[in-house]
């Protein structure tokens, strides 16, 4: 089980994509259940970023909505943005 940290420029933003889109709420949250439980089941699509987010993960939501996170502990995880 991973322990989820919300970064406050991450709930800034999450909160914008929402007022955006109503309609993805239900599926963000679902996914960080699933993300809570095994950050590596293969339907979140968890890949490493390079470049200037090259010590930075990723999950997909959806195809035009990614939550991107850094482990900061073996069992905690950083949302930074959506």
């Amino acid at each position: 089980m991973i322990k989820l940290i919300w970064d406050r420029g991450f709930e800034r933003k999450l909160k914008k994509y929402i007022q955006k889109h109503p309609d993805k709420l239900e599926k963000i949250k679902n996914k960080l259940m699933v993300f809570e439980k095994d950050p590596f089941v293969p339907e979140l699509k968890n890949h490493k970023l390079s470049g200037k987010l090259k010590d930075m993960r990723a999950i997909v939501i959806e195809y035009d909505c990614r939550i991107i996170f850094k482990f900061v502990k073996r069992n905690e995880a950083l949302l930074i943005s959506t």
